[in-house]
């Protein structure tokens, strides 16, 4: 029966070193603030909403264009907006380093928008290959190559 106090204590022990991250008040640190483009005045909903909500915003986006056609947004206010990473949100957050990365690296998170998408100055697949060895430039553009197959056989 002894050791019933001794183990109470050491799971204690255990349980405020283990918790102490999150409640030492030093130990939050501030989020870094995204660079945006001069003179922006609104986005497609508040700064808050933005910051709390905007990957459930864009997966939203994504799921309505894909599944239902639908490329049109109306925010709380009434204003309506393209359903659009490239054409909408990358109009004004321009760069990707300095907006995107910046609050996503912070967080640990690696978003799958860019499995798709290309930020701005982003070279697409086929204007890399283009930049790359002859096989690759035959192989992006679907050219035979000039011994007759694509593949260069």
């Amino acid at each position: 029966m002894s050791n019933k106090a001794a183990v109470c204590i050491g799971l204690a022990l255990f349980g405020g070193v283990a918790t102490l991250p999150f409640w030492l008040p030093g130990a939050r640190r501030p989020m870094p603030q995204p660079v945006l483009k001069a003179g922006l005045t609104e986005c497609v909903e508040s700064a808050e909403y933005m910051r709390a909500n905007h990957m459930l915003l864009l997966d939203a986006w994504r799921n309505s264009v894909v599944r239902e056609g639908n490329r049109r947004y109306v925010n709380a206010a009434g204003k309506p907006f393209e359903k659009s990473l490239e054409r909408t949100c990358l109009d004004c957050h321009s760069n990707k380093a300095e907006f995107c990365d910046r609050c996503h690296q912070s967080v640990a998170v690696q978003p799958y928008c860019w499995n798709c998408h290309f930020a701005p100055g982003e070279l697409r697949p086929a204007a890399a290959a283009m930049a790359g060895s002859p096989a690759l430039r035959i192989a992006a553009t679907g050219l035979s190559s000039p011994g007759g197959a694509a593949d260069g056989r």
